[in-house]
């Protein structure tokens, strides 16, 4: 099965569509959301709608849980909390009810289905080779599949240390052996310098896969971010992909 792994959407519509738009041109079968539906920008309704509509699996990001009040958002900087604080305002009921119905996990699938972590799903940010030792060596799965960090990465492990490095858009990894941690990256708020949509495209019967960004209408999202009265920092960070 081709599946399209995503990841962080954060409210950012024009690059969820932008996202989904191509991954119907890619051919994926479904597409399996990590988590954080809304968070930072300013169209979480929108977001929510597009992935009860396209989205075969749907995981609960720490942002989605803490607009539902499920976590604390004193744990959040105050930016986050100020987004999430706006989102809960603004959020509509049908949305809210969607994102209570979402867990931060689902193991019981390969590739195994964490928003952050296998060991930690809700906040363990998974960005050097020994916390990815230690989180596969806490994972069921063959293959695990996180988001959180906004980083599209890969972590591999075939009987000694665990390996791993950044994944560029167009990188192709084949993970048929040993154990993986892979990390689509972030449609919504990227951080690792390319402030393009990013997804992942896995083949579950050869267990290929590939790293994809996309272009989206970046304007668009800050001017709905500016518009909400949100940080500025939250829409001019889409534009430096950090």
């Amino acid at each position: 099965m081709r599946i399209a792994l995503i990841s962080d959407i954060h409210g950012n519509l024009p690059a969820f569509e932008a996202a989904c738009d191509a991954i119907e041109e890619s051919g994926a079968e479904q597409i399996w959301c990590l988590g954080d539906l809304v968070g930072y920008g300013a169209q979480p309704s929108e977001c929510v709608e597009l992935a009860r509509d396209r989205c075969d699996v749907c995981l609960a990001g720490n942002h989605d849980l803490v607009v539902t009040g499920e976590i604390d958002i004193a744990d959040f900087s105050s930016t986050a909390a100020t987004a999430a604080n706006w989102t809960r305002e603004n959020i509509s009921a049908e949305a809210l009810e969607f994102l209570k119905s979402l867990d931060p996990a689902d193991p019981s699938r390969e590739p195994g289905l964490y928003h952050a972590s296998p060991r930690d799903p809700i906040w363990e940010y998974v960005l050097s080779t020994w916390q990815a030792h230690e989180c596969m060596a806490a994972m069921g799965p063959r293959v695990g599949a996180i988001g959180h960090s906004h980083v599209a990465l890969f972590f591999h492990q075939d009987g000694g240390e665990a390996t791993g490095a950044t994944a560029p858009g167009g990188t192709e990894m084949d993970l048929s052996s040993g154990k993986w941690l892979i990390n689509p990256g972030a449609v919504g708020q990227p951080r690792d310098g390319d402030p393009r949509a990013a997804w992942l495209l896995l083949d579950t019967d050869t267990w290929m896969a590939t790293w994809q960004r996309t272009d989206y209408d970046i304007d668009r999202a800050a001017s709905a971010i500016e518009r909400a009265g949100l940080p500025a920092v939250l829409s001019e960070r889409l534009y430096s992909g950090q």
